[in-house]
């Protein structure tokens, strides 16, 4: 049985590489960049007013004071999407400009709609009054002050986001580099599963599917639930790996038969397909039967405990990390945060606690263990928003020690 880890290290070394292919960018969010995407042009594509107001020529009020005013002959006005052009432009002159208009020059600054004098009135003005020097580059927008051509719009191995994707149309990229999306075929295993609504107190209801498949709802996965293999379907789960091997599926996941009992017999059965990397068994809680084995250059199997909560902790710690590193995304984030109760574990054990992450009133993250971490217990797990890495090597961990808390 090894560390969690040496575990970490196997799955890592184990990663495949999945293909890229082209897609249109609005049809990209959820997916994982390729390769960083650089704007192909200047955002602002050119100066443009920030308000809607007068522009001027700043240098033409340099001498101008409340004694001494000057009028400024309205040429036209210009909206957002209109032609600035303007053919000759006299000295103090002024352009009207609603928001998003573009700045030609000579004009260099805007003066607010609320702050202008208008000559000879308001209803009929031909020119606007200054009586001040006005400063350069008031209330414009510049071009390229959002993003300059060949700026980085999003790294290579990101998540793309809504967000992402208003800037994409903004800058005009309309296509995107994006991993294919991997394949995972899942199967449950027991004799005690059952997808029945009622059943005997013999049973157990079918959930670890169910939790899987909605935890990968956000995220670039195809899942595929296949039939239940009961205790005795061994010959049935050889023909299923052998017909998966020869597919496009990726990622062949199971739940349940990995541990050491008379009908667990998934181990025996993968160590015939001869594994390029493997490990049965890991030093962790909940989930200490975790079973990995690399089958082929570009297909793996990870064969989960039946436990729920040990099947959802294998899933978050070995599964989701194989399945980042293999898109090539970015290290996940996660919270340091500071513990509020003592708590004691076996030195030699990874611990993954449920736990809750509160925010003290200094702002700072605290991060709480919930009562009941028995691998049976569902109900702190429905309580916790974040689960809580507790490393080996250590066996006490004080108030206020930082633990690393990763979302549940």
């Amino acid at each position: 049985m090894i560390s969690y880890n040496k575990a970490l290290k196997i799955i890592k070394k184990s990663k495949i590489s999945f293909k890229s292919e082209k897609i249109r960018s609005e049809s990209s969010v959820g997916r994982i960049c390729s390769k960083n995407i650089y704007s192909p042009y200047n955002y602002p594509a050119a100066n443009n007013t920030a308000f809607d107001g007068f522009a001027i020529n700043s240098k033409e009020t340099f001498n101008l004071k409340k004694n001494k005013s000057k009028k400024f002959k309205i040429l036209k006005t210009i909206a957002a999407g209109d032609n600035p052009n303007i053919k000759k432009i006299k000295k103090f002159s002024a352009v009207e400009v609603m928001t998003g208009a573009l700045i030609i020059k000579p004009f260099n600054t805007v003066i607010p709609i609320e702050k202008v004098i208008f000559y000879p009135s308001k209803k009929k003005p031909q020119y606007i009054i200054l009586d001040k020097k006005i400063k350069k580059n008031e209330h414009i927008r510049f071009l390229g002050s959002d993003y300059k051509k060949g700026d980085k719009v999003i790294n290579k191995g990101q998540l793309i986001e809504p967000k992402h994707i208003l800037a994409f149309k903004t800058l005009g990229i309309n296509k995107v580099l994006v991993k294919k999306i991997p394949k995972i075929i899942f199967y449950s295993t027991g004799n005690e599963i059952s997808n029945k609504k009622n059943i005997p107190s013999w049973k157990v209801r079918n959930s670890n599917s169910y939790y899987l498949k909605s935890y990968l709802k956000n995220f670039p996965i195809s899942f595929e639930e296949k039939r239940i293999l009961r205790d005795n379907d061994k010959k049935k789960f050889f023909k299923e790996i052998k017909k998966n091997l020869k597919n496009n599926t990726d990622i062949i996941v199971t739940s349940g038969a990995v541990s050491a009992g008379k009908f667990d017999f998934i181990p025996s059965e993968i160590k015939k397909f001869k594994p390029i990397n493997f490990f049965k068994g890991s030093l962790i809680r909940p989930g200490k039967p975790i079973l990995f084995a690399k089958l082929k250059k570009h297909k793996v199997f990870f064969g989960l405990p039946g436990n729920p909560i040990s099947s959802a902790a294998c899933f978050r710690f070995f599964v989701y990390p194989f399945i980042r590193y293999s898109l090539g995304m970015n290290n996940e984030k996660y919270i340091q945060a500071k513990l509020i109760q003592k708590y004691v574990k076996n030195r030699n054990i990874t611990r993954f606690i449920k736990g809750y992450i509160l925010h003290n009133s200094k702002g700072y993250s605290e991060f709480k263990v919930l009562k009941g971490q028995e691998s049976f217990r569902i109900s702190p797990f429905t309580k916790s928003n974040a689960w809580g890495l507790f490393k080996d090597k250590k066996s006490i961990f004080n108030k206020g020690d930082l633990i690393s808390c990763f979302n549940a």
